[in-house]
């Protein structure tokens, strides 16, 4: 291995350790804990060193924030996969959405909640958060109308229910109901659009 290739596996060995100690200082203070002094100190390395990979504290949130929409692309389109019949796809797809918000909140209130320069819906849109959103898309189905404003219904329902669970405004038991009732609906609309 040349020198040129052992410092650029270094660079990124560093880039991954500085996200990882991002996410477990979120995971146990907040995301409001995570500073670069913070993070400098946890992995024993200088500012200066952390600057080299990322401009600040918003961009340390939206390279989690990314990593966190590919790792959603993958869930979405795996529950897709295993499944056969446009019914279970949607409620699969559904279930892993959530299921995905529950068991990694801190990644997806950077992906969704806290304010990043990250685009949606736009040309910048980075290409792993369109994955997940065109998982949702064909999630619903072929022939829908409007698919992708339909999906952006789909998703805000589905956001409100991770957000409102998270924060306990809704209890966590009838997840399961309100998951059936939310997919009920949606296939309500493709029999009704479809007739």
């Amino acid at each position: 291995m040349s020198i040129a290739e052992r410092k650029e596996r270094q660079r990124a060995e560093r880039y991954e350790l500085i996200l990882a100690a991002a996410r477990e200082l979120a995971e146990t203070e907040g995301w409001e804990a995570v500073t670069t002094r913070r993070l400098a100190d946890l992995i024993s390395y200088s500012q200066p060193v952390l600057y080299s990979h990322f401009r600040g504290k918003a961009d340390i949130m939206a390279a989690v924030a990314t990593r966190g929409f590919e790792e959603l692309a993958t869930r979405l389109k795996i529950e897709a996969a295993n499944v056969t019949g446009a019914p279970d796809i949607l409620r699969n797809v559904c279930a892993a959405y959530l299921d995905f918000a529950c068991s990694r909140p801190v990644v997806y209130e950077a992906m969704f909640v806290l304010p990043t320069k990250i685009k949606f819906a736009s040309e910048e849109t980075p290409p792993a958060l369109r994955a997940a959103f065109d998982a949702l898309v064909a999630a619903l189905g072929p022939d829908r109308k409007e698919p992708v404003f339909l999906a952006e219904v789909l998703w805000s329902a589905l956001h409100g229910m991770a957000v409102l669970m998270q924060s306990e405004r809704i209890p966590a038991t009838g997840a399961e109901v309100r998951l059936d009732i939310l997919v009920q609906k949606f296939r309500s609309d493709s029999q009704a659009v479809n007739s």
